[in-house]
């Protein structure tokens, strides 16, 4: 077993590709932000929870009274299918996107990409010097 197939790395993997494909969608948006009837588009929120959920199973806390809260797995596999996305703003012709909205998400998102290949690369510098490299 290789060191980036742990199910950390796999992880940061799936969450920089869903934020590559978040990228393209954003700038899809800000490109149509003049086309009649265009409703602008994003993907849902990436959850890390349906990624433990993978490799964890049935593994999770077991109720053992009455009055615990069930220890079920937590549903979300963090793929990116595309959505509308919501906007109270409408221009005449029908376009749904707001430019200033959409550098925000673009900005949130360019940071989280930042903050997860930090991560990666720290990680990977971490288990490297622990083995002795």
């Amino acid at each position: 077993m290789s060191i980036v197939d742990l199910p950390l790395f796999q992880a940061l993997k799936q969450k920089m590709n869903w934020h590559q494909q978040r990228q393209g969608l954003l700038a899809q948006n800000i490109a149509n932000a003049d086309t009649p009837d265009y409703r602008g588009q994003d993907l849902k929120d990436f959850k890390f929870e349906g990624m433990v959920a993978q490799h964890t199973g049935d593994a999770g806390p077991a109720r053992t009274h009455a009055g615990h809260i069930g220890g079920s797995a937590i549903s979300g596999s963090g793929s990116a299918k595309g959505i509308s996305a919501k906007s109270f703003e409408r221009t005449p012709d029908g376009n749904s996107v707001v430019l200033e909205e959409q550098m925000m998400k673009v900005t949130e998102n360019q940071m989280d990409y930042q903050m997860a290949t930090s991560l990666y690369s720290r990680s990977l510098g971490l288990l490297r010097t622990a083995l002795g490299r």
